[in-house]
């Protein structure tokens, strides 16, 4: 069956294709994900006085079927607040859900990060 072949060859093609897009993208990320570490770990670490500007939540939804006729479902929650320091310059801050929630719009205090990475904040 000439028709048989020539489909299976366009899937075996076309499966390819998707599997090293896959990879390559996994890659990218990944070494985004370790360039952002090692750039924050060669930061300096800084206090500055700052005021917290706004506060934020993203929440992720995650599925996942087993294969066994089950779907597992959860959900996950990524904290930002943003700083504005006396120059005026902005920066959003990820950070744990308890350092979220001792942060309140308007409080100004002691922001202490390095590069990209929240350490704390000192309200004054």
């Amino acid at each position: 069956m000439p028709g048989f072949d020539m489909s299976f060859g366009i899937f075996s093609l076309l499966f390819g294709i998707v599997f090293i897009l896959f990879i390559v993208v996994f890659v990218v990320v990944f070494v985004r994900i370790l360039s952002q570490w090692g750039k924050n770990n060669r930061s300096p670490r800084l206090t500055v006085e700052a005021t917290v500007a706004a506060k934020r939540t993203n929440v992720s939804h995650h599925h996942h079927n087993t294969g066994d006729m089950h779907m597992h479902t959860g959900t996950s929650t990524t904290y930002y607040a943003t700083f504005q320091v006396e120059s005026g310059d902005r920066m959003e801050l990820s950070m744990s859900g308890s350092e979220y929630g001792m942060l309140i719009e308007g409080d100004h205090g002691k922001l202490t990060f390095q590069g990209t990475r929240y350490l704390g904040f000192q309200r004054t």
